[in-house]
């Protein structure tokens, strides 16, 4: 009798476990995310669930750094094809949040940021990532700067609640708010 062994693909185990719960985050809510309905979903054991995550935070975590790591290829896409240093990281940021179906839009977002509400480790991490972004791209300080990634974030919000702005008034608002990044006033 033989026995027949897979071959161990712990990245893709590890890939099948983000993307199952990303799902199940988009479609139930990050409370209805369970190990077992994880494991279930993606089709792998509590054993390979526990051998990568050490709980459901931890997963959650992980799912929300793997969205924070999509979100940062999008800013560097966009920054990279803007030609003013001064305020591109906030431009991207800009217009990553306000453009409908891009990075800043999509469900996952959503129901990870209004998890991250409630848990200090993901309002931390996220805290910690767009503060170690703005000393790196030297906006920390610039006041005109945070009011407009604090106008993009309402706007976001305004889009998640069921109350986005018309195409129209986004436009002329992301116009308003782009004229202010490009101005230094330091």
């Amino acid at each position: 009798m033989s026995t027949i062994r897979r071959k161990k693909q712990p990245d893709k185990v590890r890939r099948d476990l983000l993307d199952a719960a990303a799902r199940m985050a988009v479609q139930r809510g990050v409370a209805d995310v369970t190990v077992d309905a994880v494991c279930q979903e993606a089709g792998v054991t509590k054993g390979a669930f526990f051998h990568h995550y050490q709980s459901k935070a931890a997963l959650v975590a992980a799912v929300f750094e793997d969205l924070i790591a999509r979100f940062e290829v999008d800013l560097a896409a966009r920054m990279s094809a803007d030609i003013e240093p001064h305020g591109r990281f906030t431009r991207a940021y800009l217009a990553a949040v306000t453009v409908p179906g891009e990075a800043g839009s999509e469900p996952l977002w959503a129901a990870l940021c209004v998890s991250a509400l409630a848990d200090s480790a993901l309002r931390r991490g996220w805290g910690d990532w767009l503060d170690g972004k703005l000393a790196e791209h030297r906006e920390a300080g610039d006041l005109a700067l945070r009011i407009v990634r604090a106008a993009a974030d309402g706007l976001w919000l305004d889009t998640i609640a069921g109350t986005p702005a018309t195409p129209q008034e986004l436009a002329e608002i992301t116009k308003r708010l782009r004229a202010m990044t490009l101005e230094d006033v330091t």
